[in-house]
């Protein structure tokens, strides 16, 4: 047994703090409530401690397998429980892909052995993610795949991506899309506009995002197909999800943190670690995704974790690869640049890491209450600490974050009652 004493306790089913104790037995939290006794446990004091459900992250890449010089399962899951995520989603573009039984095997496999953090796999919407033909989303579907995806890719062919709906629908599962026009984005680098022209690197509009957005949700209108955008990052992205939600829809959206606290002007030194896809946008487009995320338009906040070697981040801007990691950093840079500063509340920014996630793929996770699963997170709000690449414990370092001050300190997570990480 566990035993969490006097902490700020976030109670999933009233939706805010109250100080309490939590009683773990085994996988399971057995009691919240104040002043616990039980002799055989062992006790955490959390005095001035916050204490959470365990993040739900909808959006990460672990490379394995076929790319472990990157991240492999191990690596990633315990890079994941010092962030405090206690479940992920990982994407199919591994190799080889994610769109067949054999390979989804192996990864839930590993998972299990690993066993740092629940692993949730979403399976190619198309085979190889060459957007030519249909993966076998029956058999998929069928070995667990909480989602299918081609995020890296985007289908183009608007017939295939209709037929990937229709089928999918069967399931009742999301469609989470990478929303991107290659024709628009072509060997862009950056955001399109003043600052591409400055740096002298080839520019990806806005267009190119939201043509793609705009054509999947007229496709979930059609089919019925709960169709999930990824890496919103435009305002009128924002617009669009926000009208056919209105409209009644099935579409869901997330940002990463990134695309929260960062413009396009974080590339101005040509680092690297700014390069990702969707670029960086507009200040204009980065104060509409904040009033998504405010006005709910915006459902989840996804890490998009991508990681990549050094040598790979190394090249200059134009040959080095897009992504960057996000599980270390992600709920802490959104508490110190948005919680802190009054610009979200704590509890929306826990809703949408947690509840809201766990609710689009269907899985009992990120809730805590008496009787769920003892996936817990356990923060102290008020320590502040540099970003420190020697402390990554992914297997990548390819942060915007590095050497930036932070507050909001993972001291322990927990997954399914054990300790997943300690801070030590």
């Amino acid at each position: 047994m566990i035993l969490l004493k006097d902490g700020q306790v976030y109670l999933s089913d009233k939706k805010k703090f109250e100080k309490a104790d939590v009683l773990i037995d085994k996988k399971i939290v057995k009691k919240i409530a104040p002043n616990i006794e039980e002799s055989k446990a062992e006790i955490i004091d959390c005095t001035d401690k916050h204490i959470f459900p365990g993040f739900v992250d909808l959006h990460c890449h672990l490379r394995d397998p076929g790319y472990t010089y990157k991240e492999d399962i191990a690596t990633g899951a315990v890079s994941a429980a010092k962030g405090g995520f206690t479940s992920i989603c990982c994407m199919p573009n591994t190799n080889p892909v994610i769109d067949n039984v054999s390979t989804l095997n192996y990864l839930m496999r590993k998972a299990r052995d690993v066993g740092k953090t629940k692993i949730f796999a979403i399976g190619a919407m198309s085979k190889g993610l060459e957007g030519k033909e249909i993966a076998n989303i029956a058999s998929l579907v069928k070995g667990g795949v909480v989602g299918l995806s081609d995020d890296g890719n985007c289908i183009q062919n608007a017939k295939l991506q209709l037929n990937v709906m229709r089928y999918g629908s069967i399931y009742d599962i999301p469609m989470i899309c990478h929303s991107e026009d290659y024709s628009l984005s072509g060997d862009g680098q950056v955001n399109y506009g003043y600052e591409s022209t400055k740096l002298g690197l080839p520019g990806i509009p806005t267009l190119a995002e939201e043509i793609m957005v705009s054509r999947d949700i007229m496709l979930a209108d059609v089919t019925g197909t709960h169709v999930h955008i990824a890496h919103v990052s435009t305002k009128r992205t924002v617009e669009l999800v926000k009208q056919a939600k209105k409209e009644g829809i099935r579409v869901t959206a997330e940002v990463t943190p990134h695309h929260l606290v960062l413009t396009e002007k974080a590339c101005e030194d040509y680092n690297t670690n700014t390069k990702m896809k969707p670029p960086l946008r507009s200040e204009q487009d980065r104060q509409a995704l904040i009033e998504g995320v405010l006005d709910r338009t915006i459902d989840v906040i996804a890490t998009d974790h991508a990681p990549h070697s050094d040598y790979e981040k190394e090249l200059e801007f134009i040959k080095a690869p897009f992504g960057v990691i996000g599980f270390e950093s992600a709920f802490p840079v959104v508490y110190t640049e948005l919680v802190k500063k009054g610009i979200i509340s704590l509890e929306l920014l826990i809703d949408k890491m947690t509840a809201r996630p766990a609710e689009i793929i269907k899985r009992d996770v990120g809730l805590l209450t008496e009787g769920g699963s003892a996936d817990i997170t356990i923060i102290d709000l008020d320590e502040s600490y540099i970003f420190d690449e020697d402390e990554i414990l992914s297997k990548s370092k390819n942060s915007p974050f590095i050497g930036k001050e932070m507050s909001g300190r993972i001291l322990y997570t927990i997954c399914d009652g054990k300790f997943t990480w300690k801070k030590a």
